[in-house]
C-alpha cells in the first residue's frame, strides 16, 4: 500500500504491533543515490527470511517498502539500503534520517519466496532497488555453500557498490536498456550457455521491462527455474 488517506495509516498504526525503540545507529552514503542505514533495536524474536521487508510510513499518506539487507548474529542491529531516486517522499524521508533518530517499524513481513531450498546454483539479477535483497541471500548461500552469481544493471555512480556490500562474483553492466535487448543478452551473457549453470535457479528483480526480456532468454536457453518480481516500471507509481 504505497499511498492511502491519512486516517487509514493512523488506524493501522493503532492496531499493528510495533518494534519498540528502534534508532538509527549509523548511516553511510555508498554513492549520492544509495544510502546504507544501520538500525539498532531488539530484533531477537523476529524472523528474517530472504526478502523480509518493512513497510515504512514516510509521510502522512505514503509508505515505502524496504528489504532487510542484513541482520547481525546478536539480532540487535539490522541494515537497510535505500535507493534515493529523485525527490520522491520515500527518498526525502530516507535522506533525512541520521544517527540518533528514532524510527517507527512494524514487524517485518514477507510476501515473496525468493529462496528455493532445492537450488544447487543461483543467478541473481537486479538494479539499485535490488541491492538489499541480493545482500539478504549471502547468509543462506554461505551456510549451504551454494555457488551464486550476481548480475546488475547500475548507474555509473553505483557500479562500485556490489563489492562494497560483499556481493562477490558480480558482473555489473551500465543501466542503458541492455537488458531490454534480447539479442544483446543472448550474445553477451555467456553464463546462460555454460553447462554448469543450465539448471540454475534464476532470481530476477528490479526493472519490469528488463526482467521480462531476460526471463524470455533464460527460458529459451536453459532449463533453470525462475523467480521474477518487478519492483518498478517507468511511469508507474508505487509498483
Amino acid at each position: 500500500m504505497p499511498s492511502a488517506p491519512k486516517w487509514v495509516f493512523d488506524t493501522l498504526d493503532l492496531f499493528i504491533s510495533k518494534i519498540p525503540t528502534v534508532t538509527i545507529d549509523e548511516t553511510t552514503y555508498l554513492s549520492p543515490s544509495v544510502k546504507q542505514l544501520q538500525l539498532k533495536g531488539d530484533f531477537k524474536n523476529l524472523h528474517f527470511p530472504v526478502g523480509a521487508f518493512f513497510d515504512i510510513r514516510v509521510s502522512d499518506t505514503e509508505a515505502r517498502r524496504y528489504t532487510v539487507a542484513q541482520v547481525n548474529e546478536k539480532k540487535d542491529k539490522l541494515t537497510l539500503i535505500a535507493h534515493l531516486h529523485g525527490k520522491g517522499v520515500g527518498s526525502d524521508f530516507m535522506h533525512r534520517l541520521k544517527a540518533g533518530d528514532i524510527i517507527l517499524l512494524n514487524n517485518p513481513r514477507t510476501e515473496q519466496k525468493y529462496y528455493n531450498e532445492t537450488a544447487k546454483r543461483i543467478v541473481f539479477f537486479g538494479d539499485e532497488t535490488s541491492l538489499a535483497l541480493a545482500s539478504s541471500f549471502l547468509p543462506v548461500v554461505k551456510e549451504n555453500k551454494l555457488p551464486i552469481r550476481f548480475i546488475f544493471e547500475l548507474d555509473e555512480e553505483n557500479k562500485h557498490i556490489p563489492p562494497v556490500l560483499g556481493l562477490e562474483n558480480s558482473i555489473v553492466y551500465s543501466k542503458n536498456n541492455l537488458f531490454q535487448d534480447t539479442a544483446w543478452i543472448q550474445e553477451h551473457l555467456h553464463i546462460l550457455d555454460h553447462e554448469n549453470w543450465q539448471d540454475a535457479y534464476y532470481v530476477l528483480t528490479g526493472n519490469v521491462k528488463s526482467l521480462q526480456t531476460f526471463r524470455k532468454v533464460i527460458k529459451s536457453k536453459t532449463t533453470g527455474k525462475i523467480k521474477h518480481h518487478g519492483y518498478w516500471l517507468e511511469g508507474r507509481k508505487g509498483l
